[in-house]
C-alpha cells in the first residue's frame, strides 16, 4: 500500500511541475493564478499522501495550513482582480 501511495504522489507531483508550464507561458493572469491555485493543491495532495506513507501526522497540519493559505490567495486574487482599475495621466499645460 505504501508503494501505492508513494506512486500517486509521485504522480500528482509531476502534474504540477507540468502545471508550471502555465504560469510560465499564461496568456493571462488568471491562467497564472489557476495554476499557482494547482501548486497549492497539488502540495496539499502530496503531503497528505506522505503522512499516510511516513505515519508523520504532522505533515497534515502542515497541509491544513497550505489549504489556508492558499483560500486566502484565490480570494484576494478575486478581489484585486475585479477592482475597477483607475488609470491617472497627466494632462499637459
Amino acid at each position: 500500500m505504501q508503494v501505492l501511495l508513494m506512486l500517486v504522489s509521485l504522480i500528482v507531483l509531476v502534474s504540477v511541475v507540468a502545471g508550471f508550464v502555465r504560469v510560465v507561458r499564461g496568456p493571462t493572469a488568471a491562467d497564472r493564478m489557476l495554476a499557482a491555485l494547482l501548486f497549492g493543491t497539488g502540495g496539499v495532495a502530496v503531503l497528505l499522501l506522505l503522512s499516510e506513507v511516513m505515519a508523520e501526522p504532522a505533515l497534515k497540519d502542515v497541509a491544513l495550513v497550505f489549504v489556508v493559505l492558499a483560500t486566502v490567495v484565490s480570494v484576494a486574487f478575486v478581489r484585486l482582480a475585479g477592482a475597477p482599475v483607475i488609470e491617472t495621466t497627466k494632462e499637459k499645460p
